[in-house]
């Protein structure tokens, strides 16, 4: 199995950034507006991409809310989307270090690498970004304005 790792910090209280990635409305302001779904574990996200020149549907995502650890942890285990995510474990570990709130990410159990795990990599990256931006400003830029870095979106 293989791994997406990435670390983030926000200038934001840890109670903030655990409710950007905790629920729906969290989630609608730093990865994409698409976002609908229950916040409490057992309950599933949705989320869906479109392309925002041509309006067509990129993909759509169906997360279970696997674990909810107040100002700790988000874990989603991935229902539905690409055969790749089906069956992955996204996780948020956050904890305060002076004025940072610290973002461990993990998307975890990948069965190989490749070309699309890189992509993925790296939108998570930017989507983390805008994490950082939405509990720092207020304004993030989740889906469909988010950073295009290829011809995949």
């Amino acid at each position: 199995m293989v791994d997406i790792v990435h670390r983030v910090g926000a200038v934001a209280p840890i109670e903030k950034v655990y409710r950007a990635i905790a629920t729906p409305d969290g989630v609608a302001g730093w990865w994409t507006s698409e976002t609908s779904g229950g916040d409490r574990v057992g309950e599933t996200i949705t989320t869906g991409f479109t392309n925002a020149e041509t309006g067509e549907r990129i993909g759509t995502f169906e997360l279970m809310l696997e674990e909810l650890k107040p100002d700790s942890r988000v874990a989603w285990r991935v229902v539905e989307g690409p055969d790749e995510w089906v069956g992955t474990l996204i996780s948020f570990d956050v904890k305060q270090q002076g004025e940072y709130t610290i973002v461990g990410f993990t998307h975890g159990g990948w069965r190989e690498s490749g070309e699309f795990m890189a992509h993925c990599s790296t939108k998570w990256a930017t989507f983390l970004m805008s994490l950082k931006a939405f509990t720092e400003t207020g304004a993030g830029e989740p889906a469909p304005g988010d950073v295009q870095i290829s011809n995949w979106h």
